[in-house]
């Protein structure tokens, strides 16, 4: 025999994948299962304490290894699975069960869990429902996450979690299942229960053994990462399967779920920062803010800012657990079980919680109204549970409660374990001595009234937000509460066609004071599709848009709220004139130009969310009433044709027509005295851009440069913009290229003589309708009409796109300082760049100096009109205007030429001081000048600025709302059967 035969004969082909061949051969496969399963059971007799003996605890570690392993690969081979049979019937997870809770080894632990999981996923031998298999492993998973049993790592308590998940996944894809893992003890004698405290029965302590799983992933709900995830949708899971059993959804209702969420949501709750300040990334500014007087507030140890990461993340928290209670009321069908869980969270969360914080919030005390009003906005931003908005706006703003019957899917003893849990909770409320205050005394609106008059600009800016929410998303809770409001009789409220076209051509006039040089077709086509955007998806608006195919669809059905004393749905209403709440929005809009950017931001949001709703009529507070038109005596119509008509003939029914449509085409007369509140405040708002234009040098250019700076920062933004009202975020930095628009002085000039977009963009629009003049006659305006666009469009950009901008210096940063130093040092310096540099260059800085000079003056609101008697109120100007400018032209000594030029201007500016390569002048009080009063807030130029393309933008909007809600809603009237004529 050769070489080669002896080989083979002592070494067969087929010993090199033996292992291979025991895993295709199901009774060599069964051999060796029933080998490892020996040598398992023999390791762990003979071993005295696994918890010592570390060598013995490997080998049984490696033996359930080997045995999860064959299982594993058996259920992917096709059938007979002789492995599984023999767990089966040999009831293999028993033993494996004892020693892994016996054993105090992690490692061990893990792996016994693995072989439950194999054994339930191979979905054979019903194991799930077999229930000496969850006899073992309920047993199993309590010894190993009770007290005393030894610290999971989170790799294991993962899988011992989503294991517990699986069973659930299956227990509701299957109900029949529930009897193996929730059994129901038999009842106590009456002895027994009087010697279980009634704190205990409360607590729900002599019930976790009747459904272990259920307490092992509620003590899982409040983890982080996957852990959580799978505890809170396992449990979501058996709350879905309480509809389908009378005895699970009697004992949830009897267990301490409602309890231990209600306590957890309120300990979350009390982990956020009692004093916070809203602030932004000092490396992030917007670019709205880094132009204007913004500065960081401080915080400390006591007072947090919203910026902070601990505080974003605690936030971040207590959300996602508000989050996981509507999750919760959306998978229960339960009533029983959802009126318990509802009424514990109004009792221990709102009661003892959330409405005491509100209750005893103060703006003076470093910002705890900012807090409470922040949590308070965005509970109610991410919440849009009907049971929990109600539960929490009813008991928030005191609506009488209405007691009605609510129908229950259950059977009486499942509602009668809900009146005792009822009576439990009250009882352990008054045994701690908490009683919770009364909402009737001093409810939301009176807070959110009273921190509109707060001296705070946070408090006013959180609370204008919370508002915003408010009349957003829950507006039929404002209109009986937060509002006055009245019904609106008829289609005769409504205003006609003519004065419909006169209000927009006044509110564009109004945004035409401002200037520009933009394409408004384009910008207000974007503010048109913004504004269509919002009322369309307005709450209450759906009934209003929505088509209706058939007559038998007309009626949308109700909003689905079990709880009483919800409102009842909204009805066409108007803004009463005395309405608290508007007059005090309004004195804050009196105070524009001096407000901060966000108080401003949130302020028209504000306005403009108050006329968004459908049923929300703008005659009398918004626009002028019908019952105020005057109109013109001198025009009576077409005359009667000779012979006159037959009253019943077809032609006087046109004749008719033709003098109901005439009679709604005419214009009233334009009384400046009868136009609402608001109008007449914006109106005043432009005089005063108007008086800034005439004492602040250079206005027009500068408000262009801040235009495009805007506009650079906006397209070097790809991020999506913001809602207003997300200040709590960190944004993204871009730089911007310097705005270097002095060395075209004469290009400049010349554009103020051209005709601008707003010009054009009008002439086309309201070519047919004459401007109403805020001097009183609605045609008397003949000045340049001039607008800028809304914040959604390019001209403001978003929230996410600071700038900072080398030509403005110090605006482009979080904070402003102005620092002096002498005029030699500060020429002296700016002689020494302009040696190194060209004419023009020379021109472009000691143009660029003269702008940064202007735009930090000092200035407060002027007084306009008849009463404007004294002199702007602002810090001196740094150079005299009455003086022309040096020539800045080259001459043959450009160096001579240039050094005269800087040494002119630096001695008509006070110091000009060099930073960074950049020009920031800084003012100084001249000994004559005049005195500006200490209640005077003055705000510098660059500030006035910001706010003056806010106020163009938001009279945008409001233009574009009106046109959008006439054509949307069919507000307003073409024809008209009554005599109009006042």
């Amino acid at each position: 025999m050769d070489f080669w035969s002896r080989l083979i004969a002592h070494t067969p082909l087929s010993s090199g994948n033996s292992r291979k061949d025991y895993a295709k051969d199901p009774a060599r496969r069964l051999h060796r299962f029933e080998k490892e399963y020996s040598q398992l059971l023999q390791a762990w007799r003979t071993s005295s304490n696994l918890a010592t003996d570390e060598e013995a605890a490997e080998y049984i570690e490696i033996r359930l290894q080997e045995l999860t392993n064959i299982l594993s690969d058996e259920s992917r081979r096709p059938l007979p699975h002789p492995c599984i049979a023999f767990a089966s019937t040999k009831q293999l997870y028993i033993p494996v069960a004892k020693i892994a809770t016996s054993s105090f080894s992690e490692w061990i632990i893990k792996e016994a869990v693995l072989f439950f999981a194999t054994l339930i996923e191979s979905e054979e031998e019903a194991f799930v429902e077999n229930n000496s298999f969850s006899a073992s492993l309920t047993n199993l998973l309590v010894r190993i996450t009770g007290a005393n049993s030894i610290r999971l790592g989170a790799d294991t308590e993962a899988r011992v979690v989503e294991l517990v998940f699986n069973i659930t996944t299956k227990i509701r894809l299957n109900p029949e299942i529930l009897p193996a893992w929730f059994k129901t003890q038999s009842p106590v004698t009456q002895q027994t229960a009087k010697e279980i405290r009634d704190h205990e029965k409360f607590t729900g302590r002599t019930k976790k053994q009747d459904f272990p799983l259920f307490y092992l992933l509620v003590d899982y709900i409040h983890h982080d990462g996957k852990v959580g995830d799978f505890a809170r949708t396992g449990l979501l899971y058996i709350i879905e399967a309480a509809s389908s059993s009378v005895a699970l959804e009697q004992w949830i209702v009897e267990s301490d779920l409602s309890t231990l969420m209600a306590t957890g949501l309120g300990a979350l709750y009390s982990q956020l920062s009692r004093k916070l300040v809203i602030d932004h990334m000092a490396n992030d500014l917007p670019p709205i803010l880094a132009f204007s007087d913004y500065e960081h507030p401080k915080a400390n140890y006591e007072i947090i800012s919203s910026t902070s990461f601990e505080f974003q993340s605690h936030l971040d928290t207590f959300l996602s657990h508000l989050l996981f209670w509507q999750d919760v009321l959306n998978h229960c069908k339960s009533v029983e079980v959802k009126s318990t869980l509802l009424e514990h969270f109004q009792v221990i969360f709102l009661q003892q919680l959330l409405y005491p914080s509100l209750l005893q919030s103060s703006d003076i005390d470093g910002g705890s109204s900012v807090a409470v009003l922040t949590y308070l906005r965005r509970i109610l931003e991410s919440v849009d549970h009907p049971d929990m908005i109600n539960l929490i706006l009813h008991y928030l703003l005191a609506l009488p409660d209405i007691v009605s019957s609510v129908p229950s899917d259950s059977l009486d003893v499942v509602s009668a374990a809900r009146k005792r849990k009822s009576m439990d909770l009250a009882t352990m409320m008054a045994s701690k001595g908490e009683s919770a205050e009364d909402p009737l005394l001093f409810n939301l609106v009176d807070l959110i009234l009273a921190c509109l008059r707060s001296q705070s600009q946070q408090t006013i800016l959180v609370t204008l937000q919370l508002i915003s929410v408010i009349l957003k998303r829950h507006h039929r809770y404002a209109v009986i509460t937060l509002l006055y409001t009245e019904r609106v009789p008829g289609e005769s409220a409504f205003r006609t066609i003519g004065a419909h076209h006169q209000e927009i051509e006044y509110i564009m006039s109004l945004a035409g004071t401002v200037g520009g040089q933009d394409n408004f077709d384009d910008i207000y086509q974007g503010v048109l599709k913004d504004t269509l955007s919002r009322l369309e998806n307005h709450p209450c608006s759906i009934k209003l848009v929505t088509p209706k195919t058939s007559p038998n669809n007309h009626k949308l059905p109700a909003i689905p709220d079990c709880l009483p004393g919800a409102p009842r749905d909204v009805r066409s209403h108007t803004l009463r004139p005395d309405d608290p709440l508007l007059n005090i929005v309004l004195d804050r809009l009196q105070t524009f130009f001096t407000n901060p950017v966000e108080t401003n931001l949130s302020l028209t949001e504000a306005i403009f969310d108050l006329a968004v709703c459908g049923y929300m009529h703008l005659e009398g507070w918004f626009l002028r009433h019908p019952n105020s038109y005057v109109f013109e005596d001198d025009d009576e119509g077409p005359p009667l044709p000779e012979p006159p008509l037959d009253p019943e003939s077809a032609e006087y029914t046109e004749y008719q027509q033709m003098q109901s449509l005439k009679a709604c085409c005419r214009r009233p007369k334009w009384n400046q005295a009868s136009l609402p509140r608001l109008l007449t405040v914006l109106g005043t708002l432009c005089d005063q851009v108007a008086t800034y234009r005439e004492t602040i040098p250079r206005f027009d250019d500068l408000l262009q440069q801040r235009r495009e700076a805007f506009q650079t920062a906006d397209a070097g933004s790809q991020a999506p913009a913001r809602p207003k009202n997300s200040i709590l975020q960190p944004a993204p930095t871009i730089s911007s290229p310097a705005i270097e628009r002095a060395a075209n002085e004469d290009k400049r000039n010349s554009s103020r003589e051209r005709l601008t977009g707003l010009e054009g963009f009008a002439q086309r629009i309201l070519s047919e309708l004459g401007t109403p003049s805020r001097s009183g006659s609605p045609r008397g305006r003949k000045d340049t009409i001039r607008a800028s666009s809304d914040r959604s469009t390019p001209v403001i950009p978003p929230y996410e796109t600071p700038i900072r901008t080398p030509a403005q210096g110090g605006l482009g940063g979080g904070t402003r300082s102005y620092s002096p130093s002498s005029n030699s040092s500060a020429i002296s310096s700016t002689w020494a760049d302009a040696k190194a540099t060209d004419p023009v260059a020379n021109q472009a800085k000691a143009f660029q100096a003269i702008d940064q000079s202007i735009l930090a003056r000092r200035v407060g609101i002027p007084v306009t009109g008849e009463e404007q008697k004294q002199p702007l109120s602002v810090e001196p100007i740094p150079f005299n205007l009455e003086k022309p400018l040096p020539s800045l032209e080259a001459s043959a000594d450009d160096e001579t030429a240039t050094k005269a030029n800087i040494e002119a201007i630096g001695s008509e500016t006070d110091t000009v001081l060099v930073g960074d390569g950049q020009f920031e002048s800084v003012l100084a009080m001249e000994d004559d000048g005049p005195t500006t009063p200490v209640e005077e807030k003055l705000v510098s130029v660059s500030h006035v600025l910001t706010n003056v393309m806010i106020l163009q933008s938001f009279l945008f909007e409001l233009a574009s709302l009106v046109q959008v809600r006439a054509g949307l809603f069919e507000e307003v009237r073409f024809t008209d059967s009554h005599d109009l004529v006042k």
